[in-house]
């Protein structure tokens, strides 16, 4: 704590004595004039009558949020500008409907992507570009383009990226244990740090897994539109009619069917594919915390919980390619309320809580991708000493990961999908896949598109 408290203090000081002390202004002295002495250096700066009263609110899972907190005292104790309280909320929909319920909106707040369409048009944010380039923040070398793009808009940089939460695959290295695995002869992926792998060689780790244990599923995908999605994707496929303005769904695709071909044959396999009706009240993610699933589709919120589990051992791996390497995930950021009073001093605030010492804190609970690569690639964010053993595995899935469209509209869109889809997981090897995908499409536009 002390450690990070001095990187704390070197990290800001640029940032806050620039606003709490006056800048001194030496002019050229005539010839005639007498030399007016250079005063010395105090050794600490003067106090400040009117220290900033801002609030930082986030969402999390009450680790998270206890992270947050003592990022909050680092903060406060770094510094005499501003004096800061927490306010938190147990998921980004909680806070929401609390703003949009009139509670007054944090000074900097935490924000996922699918919330800043709604958020710019209600005009609550104050972009953030001119406040980063008066602290001379270049956000070039550490953050992805991608990152920066999902909160601009007609130029603008609206919001700092923080986090990011690309889906992986998670599996229990007891079941796929690819030494083992290779040992008997057969194909396991073959760089050392898991950066790829063929839908092969996810099939023979999926067989192996049935092997080991009576009762086993080699794997299980949720029978949904997110599900499916970043298969659809590594596999070509695509899931909106078009990447930049998206207006439909395109399961009807030709791209979408050629992948949905490729990928049915394997999904619907019974000897290694989970069936949805095998669940019955139970889940994915409890079946696999009981050992009896062999892989899943997860990101990084998940590592905390997997690791409490007792006796679970387990890794990750990025989605397989086919076609090539494809995911989803989505981004999250730190904004500035337009309603601020003190706007200046928010962005002092934000600057710090994206600097290296204040996502260290956070990043170290284990929930967290920072979008930040310095800190995603550091001992903070590997934590080479837990599970799972390739943390790097999220990072570098970030490369190819694809954001899904219609954020706020996703929720209807799986209800209205729901059906079709779990036709397609369900039905035979005689399928009408053109049928069933026409439906999928048909079924998004009364949602997209109502009274078309």
């Amino acid at each position: 704590m002390a450690r990070r408290l001095m990187q704390l203090r070197g990290t800001l000081a640029p940032v806050v004595l620039a606003v709490v002390l006056p800048l001194t202004v030496l002019t050229a002295c005539s010839e005639d004039r007498e030399p007016v002495a250079t005063p010395s250096a105090s050794p600490t700066p003067p106090p400040v009558d009117d220290p900033a009263k801002l609030t930082l609110g986030v969402w999390g899972s009450p680790a998270e949020v206890t992270a947050y907190g003592e990022v909050v005292r680092m903060y406060n104790a770094s510094t005499d500008a501003a004096d800061v309280t927490l306010a938190s909320w147990p998921d980004d929909a909680s806070m929401t409907a609390a703003l949009e319920a009139g509670q007054p909106v944090p000074d900097v707040f935490l924000v996922s992507r699918g919330d800043m369409e709604q958020l710019r048009a209600d005009d609550r944010v104050s972009p953030v570009d001119n406040y980063l380039d008066a602290r001379a923040v270049d956000l070039g070398d550490e953050y992805s383009r991608q990152a920066l793009e999902a909160f601009s808009a007609d130029g603008r940089l609206l919001c700092m990226p923080y986090g990011v939460s690309p889906k992986v695959i998670f599996y229990n290295t007891d079941l796929v244990d690819f030494p083992r695995m290779e040992a008997t002869g057969l194909e396991v992926p073959t760089s050392k740090d898991h950066r790829s792998w063929s839908m092969e060689q996810f099939v023979t780790a999926a067989t192996f897994a049935t092997t080991i244990r009576p009762g086993v599923k080699g794997f299980a995908i949720e029978p949904s539109l997110k599900g499916l999605a970043p298969f659809v994707l590594a596999a070509g496929g695509r899931i909106a009619d078009d990447a930049d303005e998206p207006s439909a769904l395109a399961f009807s695709d030709d791209d979408t069917r050629d992948a949905l071909e490729t990928l049915l044959p394997i999904l619907r396999t019974p000897e290694i594919s989970l069936a949805p009706d095998e669940l019955g009240n139970g889940t994915i993610l409890g079946r696999f915390k009981r050992g009896r699933l062999g892989m899943m589709v997860g990101d990084r919120s998940l590592v905390p919980e997997l690791r409490a589990v007792p006796n679970l051992r387990w890794d990750v791996m990025p989605i397989p390619s086919i076609d090539g390497a494809a995911t989803i995930g989505d981004y999250t950021a730190l904004c500035i309320s337009r309603e601020s009073e003190r706007r200046e001093d928010a962005a002092d605030l934000m600057v710090g809580l994206a600097s290296e010492a204040l996502l260290e804190p956070v990043a170290a609970t284990g929930h967290l991708v920072p979008v930040n690569q310095k800190v995603a690639l550091s001992d903070d964010f590997l934590q080479r000493t837990q599970q799972p053993l390739h943390a790097q595995v999220f990072v570098n899935s970030v490369r190819s990961m694809e954001i899904l469209p219609f954020t706020h509209e996703w929720p209807a869109l799986e209800a209205a999908a729901a059906a079709p889809l779990r036709q397609l997981f369900a039905a035979g090897p005689t399928v009408d896949i053109d049928a069933i995908t026409e439906q999928v499409d048909a079924a998004a536009e009364t949602v997209l598109q109502p009274g078309s």
